[in-house]
């Protein structure tokens, strides 16, 4: 009976139920209308190695359509090492809870940030718009997280190694028994995270009218603008943001995987596609060049600089979203 206690308890925490220790994780919540969405890291205070946890957990209210972000939205620099999706209805207040639960790998140690992600959402419920006017579903931005991740080595650490440990003794028959129960746990569990997936995808209402590449970096870029200039400390955050808007666009836009690239291999690639011109070709040569340089060669740009990306993204949405118009046309 211990065994089938102990196998329950596994598949709560597959399932994503919350922790009983929640002292050592962030939280971030933001409310619009009838939405409420919580975003979660654990832990609060990563050691570089470590595999962090992050959970987008958004609520509706009965007669309230979901939409959760794309995925990887936003968090191009991190490694995603796994991510498992979820939704269920409440039975009891009709309530709609999605979940998004990602394991990262951070690139480096130091100051990072999970920049906001953005939640789509239809009001059917009676006597209330469904969407803004001219607009497909109103929009939840989450606020965004920093954190920072510590260096594996403390200071004042000796640099001298130690000895070897002894060489190990034998497993014992119990051990090795052990072996096969976590092998059947390990089996159930991903049994279960298949058959959630599987119901999940079964539950799936219509999608959503999806915008435009165009529009959907436009509305991007907007809410970037409208935040505060980033300080010296916040310019690595700014710039990671700035340059992810870019790759997704042209990822959506020109059918170029940006996002998975480095920039060397997204550079072979946009000199193959018919679609950018020689002066788009340059532009991004010498944005994306920049952002690395603020990124990995800690480049310390200035708000001349930050101004001048800015107007230069712009300037390049709006040039390639209009020959989008009138090829269409």
């Amino acid at each position: 009976m211990k065994w089938l206690l102990f196998l329950a308890v596994l598949l709560n925490l597959a399932w994503g139920w919350p922790s009983l220790a929640r002292g050592d994780e962030l939280v971030r919540t933001s409310h619009l209308g009838p939405v409420t969405a919580r975003v979660t890291l654990s832990p609060a205070h990563p050691r570089l190695g470590d595999a962090i946890s992050l959970t987008l957990e958004v609520e509706g209210e009965k007669g309230v359509e979901l939409q959760m972000p794309e995925f990887g939205q936003s968090l191009g620099r991190f490694t995603i090492v796994d991510f498992v999706p979820g939704e269920k209805v409440d039975e009891t207040s009709g309530k709609t809870v999605a979940k998004q639960k990602y394991t990262l790998q951070p690139p480096m140690s130091g100051k990072q940030q999970v920049p906001p992600l953005i939640i789509s959402f239809i009001d059917h419920r009676p006597e209330n718009r469904p969407a803004p006017e001219g607009e497909d579903a109103y929009e939840l931005l989450t606020e965004k997280v920093d954190f920072e991740v510590a260096s594996v080595i403390p200071q004042g650490a000796e640099a001298d190694l130690k000895p070897p440990l002894s060489a190990l003794g034998p497993w014992t028959a119990w051990q090795q028994e052990g072996q096969v129960w976590w092998w059947l746990v390990l089996a159930l569990i991903l049994a279960a995270v298949a058959l959630g997936a599987w119901a999940y995808r079964r539950r799936r209402r219509r999608p959503l009218t999806r915008r435009t590449p165009f529009e959907i970096a436009s509305f991007r870029l907007a809410r970037l603008k409208s935040q505060p200039r980033p300080t010296p400390e916040e310019m690595d955050a700014f710039f990671v943001q700035l340059s992810d808007i870019i790759r997704h666009y042209l990822g959506d836009r020109f059918h170029i995987r940006a996002p998975e690239k480095t920039t060397e291999e997204f550079f072979e690639a946009a000199a193959n596609s018919p679609d950018l011109t020689a002066e788009h070709r340059g532009f991004l040569f010498r944005f994306l060049e920049f952002s690395d340089q603020v990124k990995f060669a800690r480049h310390q740009p200035t708000m001349n600089h930050v101004d001048q990306a800015l107007a230069a993204a712009e300037e390049f949405l709006r040039q390639t979203g209009q020959e989008r118009e009138v090829s269409h046309a």
